[in-house]
């Protein structure tokens, strides 16, 4: 058994989505939820450093409290606003710092691949990803959107992962032309 974190990083929010693969390739759910970096009770909307801090605190109580074995992110877009990317770019630099601290393998995919793989169209919307990862996971009601991307790229790492084990490869040869 192996288990996949997946990481949908952002400034506000970060979803997270952690599921079991098992040998044959069968994924079974296992923990999901919006890592909230702004507070009510703090000024965070205008602290970006200590969103950061809540980000890296959130992420290493996840990996301590369900131990993944591998880990997938999405990789950083061209957003129209350059603060907002480069804001995405140091939150997604934050978690993957959490990640390697303790010494674990980290899979990047842009959005078009994960799209892709869970839906099968590198144009799909927010509702298709969570409709699509509802059902691959045999989940009830609608998931929140950062969660459901979460799990929608440890989804794809999964796929990728299995592929590679059937061709011999390492998982980015089995994705790559």
């Amino acid at each position: 058994m192996t288990r996949i974190l997946g990481i949908d990083p952002g400034s506000q929010r970060t979803g997270v989505g952690i599921i079991d693969v098992d040998a044959a390739g069968k994924t079974t759910h296992v923990f999901h939820a919006p890592l909230n970096l702004l507070s009510a009770d703090e000024d965070t909307r205008d602290n970006f450093p200590l969103r950061l801090k809540r980000l890296l605190a959130g992420l290493g109580d996840l990996l301590d409290t369900h131990r993944p074995d591998e880990v997938a992110i999405e990789k950083v877009f061209m957003a129209r606003n350059p603060d907002s990317a480069l804001k995405l770019g140091q939150a997604r630099g934050a978690a993957i710092c959490a990640v390697v601290m303790r010494d674990l393998p980290v899979h990047e995919y842009a959005a078009k691949e994960v799209k892709l793989a869970v839906v099968g169209s590198g144009g799909a919307d927010k509702a298709q990803i969570q409709h699509m990862v509802g059902m691959m996971l045999n989940l009830k009601g609608k998931l929140q959107a950062d969660a459901a991307d979460a799990l929608a790229i440890a989804i794809t790492h999964a796929h990728v992962r299995a592929t590679a084990l059937r061709l011999g490869v390492n998982a980015r040869q089995a994705w790559r032309k």
